[in-house]
């Protein structure tokens, strides 16, 4: 099972993430490193939100990773929630 993490961005996300995307991209890079997160990115033209894909079956992986996220810490996201997903087709 995965957990689908949602980010919905403050408007003026792009101006404001330049001193913080080190350390957040550095958590990105940790929790990949150690199989949690399969996949992540944001999404929308301008850009409004982003989506992480952790692998596990609760939302206890990616709530530690919202409480660890810099971009959260400092309000680049306005409202974030988990949501179970169950991945029906599967790339080998």
């Amino acid at each position: 099972m995965y957990q689908l993490l949602f980010y919905d961005l403050v408007e003026d996300y792009l101006a404001r993430r330049a001193p913080l995307r080190d350390a957040h991209l550095g958590l990105v890079r940790d929790a990949h490193a150690r199989g949690e997160l399969v996949l992540a990115g944001a999404f929308g033209d301008p850009v409004e939100g982003a989506l992480l894909v952790f692998r596990g079956p609760d939302p206890t992986i990616p709530e530690r990773f919202v409480a660890a996220d810099p971009y959260v810490l400092q309000g680049l996201v306005a409202a974030w929630r988990v949501r179970p997903w169950n991945q029906v087709v599967v790339e080998e």
